[in-house]
Parts: C-alpha cells; sequence; structure tokens
C-alpha cells in the first residue's frame, strides 16, 4: 500500500510517499479502497505549520500523526463487526482526521455516506470538508432564509464555490466576490451578481446584505458592519491572517449595531446527516463541485503547491487509482 505518511513542517517539498501495511478496521470503522482525495487548507496549513498555534494541536516541534488528507472518494473493501449502514463494494465519500492521501483508509461510520451512482469519485472526493463548512455557516450560524440578499467573499474557492450553490439551493439572491480570471466561472454556479474585487469595494458600494459569508476576511469589522444590513448576520468561515481573525472576533459583537451579529462559525463537524444532505444535493446535481486539476497521488506535493500558490478555482484533487 502506498500512503503519503511523512511530511515536516516547512514545504510540501519534504512530503514523502511511503509503503505501510493495510489498516484494519476497528468496530465501529469501515476501510475504503481511495479512488480520490482532495486539498484543503487544512492540508497545507499543517504542511506550513501556519499559523503557529497549528502546533499545539498537531505537534510543537514534529507532527505527532505524519500522514495528510481529510476527504476522500472510493469503495468499501471491510467493515468492522459494529456497522450497520456500510457493507463491502459500496461507494462512499467521507472524512477522516488525516490519512486519506493513500490507497486505503479507515474511517468511523459516522463520518461516510453513501456516494450518488451519477456522481464521480472525483467530484465526491471534493466535497466534504468545504461543503459541510459552507453548508453549516450558512444554515447553522448564519441562519440563511429564501429571498435574503446573500454575499460570499471568496466565492471562486473550494468553500466559498459551495457556498454560492447552497445559498441559491436555499433560495437567497447570492452576490459572489472573486477576482477578474473568475467571474464568469462564479457566475455560472449561480451566482445573481459578480463582483470583482480588483475594480470594486463591496463595502463602499452602498449595498447592504442580509448575510455575508465570508472566507477570505480580509476587511476590517468597522467595513463589514458597513456592509450588512440593520438585522444582517456577518459569518466568518476562514481568514487572511491571524490578526484580521482577531480584529473580527475581538470586535463584532462592540462594532454590531442592535439586530446585527457579527462573529465566527465553529469547526465545521462532521456527521452522517450531513453528508447525506450533501450526497442527497450532489446527487440531484443541486451543487457541482468545481474540479480545477486532477494530480496523481506521486504529485501530491505539486497539488498542495498549485493550491496554496495559484489559488486554486474550487478544489483540487488527488486521483489515487
Amino acid at each position: 500500500m502506498k500512503a503519503i505518511v511523512r511530511y515536516e513542517y516547512g514545504s510540501p517539498d519534504v512530503i514523502q510517499l511511503v509503503e505501510t501495511e493495510k489498516p484494519t478496521p476497528k468496530e465501529d470503522e469501515v476501510l475504503v479502497k481511495v479512488y480520490a482525495a482532495s486539498i484543503n487548507s487544512y492540508d497545507w496549513r499543517f504542511v506550513r505549520a501556519v499559523p503557529f498555534l497549528v502546533r499545539t494541536s498537531v505537534g510543537l516541534f514534529k507532527p505527532q500523526d505524519p500522514s495528510l488528507g481529510a476527504d476522500f472518494a472510493g469503495t468499501v473493501e471491510a467493515v468492522g463487526s459494529n456497522v450497520t449502514m456500510f457493507k463491502p463494494g459500496d461507494e462512499v465519500f467521507g472524512e477522516v482526521g488525516a490519512g486519506a492521501y493513500a490507497e486505503y483508509v479507515c474511517a468511523q461510520e459516522k463520518a461516510l455516506a453513501h456516494k450518488p451512482v451519477n456522481v464521480s469519485f472525483e467530484e465526491a472526493a471534493a466535497a466534504p470538508m468545504a461543503a459541510l463548512t459552507a453548508m453549516q455557516g450558512l444554515r447553522d450560524t448564519g441562519k440563511i432564509k429564501a429571498g435574503q440578499k446573500v454575499l460570499v467573499n471568496g466565492a471562486s474557492g473550494g468553500v466559498g464555490t459551495f457556498a454560492v450553490m447552497i445559498a441559491k439551493y436555499y433560495g437567497a439572491e447570492v452576490t459572489g466576490v472573486c477576482r477578474t480570471r473568475n467571474l464568469e466561472m462564479v457566475r455560472s454556479i449561480g451566482a445573481d451578481h459578480v463582483i470583482d474585487y480588483t475594480k470594486e469595494d463591496f463595502t463602499k458600494n452602498g449595498v447592504q446584505y442580509d448575510l455575508i459569508y465570508d472566507v477570505a476576511a480580509n476587511r476590517s469589522v468597522f467595513d463589514y458592519k458597513r456592509a450588512l444590513a440593520p438585522n444582517g448576520k456577518y459569518v466568518m468561515a476562514g481568514f487572511s491572517t491571524m490578526l484580521h481573525m482577531i480584529h473580527i472576533v475581538s470586535l463584532g459583537s462592540l462594532v454590531a449595531s442592535k439586530g446585527q451579529q457579527i462573529g465566527m462559525m465553529g469547526t465545521a463537524y462532521t456527521n452522517g446527516a450531513d453528508l447525506a444532505f450533501i450526497a442527497e444535493l450532489l446527487g440531484s446535481r443541486k451543487i457541482v463541485p468545481v474540479v480545477e486539476k486532477t494530480y496523481p497521488l506521486d504529485d501530491t506535493a505539486k497539488a498542495l503547491h498549485h493550491y496554496e500558490k495559484e489559488h486554486a478555482r474550487g478544489k483540487i484533487v488527488v486521483s489515487v487509482v
């Protein structure tokens, strides 16, 4: 079995592909033969150890678990004795803490869903973390409602593209903010309006939004307040720098007017019910993952470089078979 199980803090170039034993599922786990996995900022933040706080959860001087990869799709090869929802041969997709960049991975039953037959393994692998982050931020934190004016800042990335599509599913009027080269793509996935941030500042154009879902978090809290409707909600789902994050979290509740909410969503959580809902949206093509490029497993370091340096459009996928 080939698996990426060696990385060090620093550069994706230190990633090594090594041989390991095929894992054995525990009682509540499923062994999956991986067909595809996808890149998330989660992965390169581990490799870069940026921000430094990453080290407090995965190892101060070196990674405690040197494996990488959260999202995957593949076929079930074996199941633990307590597993009831899956059987060998099932096509599934899901999320693990680490280890998806491999030929085989073990995942808890609750972290999996059945892959729709009309969805490719690459598309399914692109969905779990990004789609769950978008859906839970819009639905649970943002309390999105049909007819609302919703702005997605950072609409062309992995989470942002799912946020645009999911907001449209909920019946919102969606504005996507992105760079020039991505305007048509963001429009093609359902955005009613697009703003080129290199030419227009959405916080200064006089338009106010009922809900701002922010993947980039690259403005001041005062800018976001100005762009919010009187009863609007601002939800930070990602951030450009730690200073921006601290600024918004620490001042959001102080700056917000009565009726407004400015804050950060909690960490997206993996659960079977939400993954099954994502599977339903994928199968009905209400959401169609944007996959910019696919790399073979041997080129995972190149995939991480692409994600980091070229501001990937949608998702970058690693093909395992």
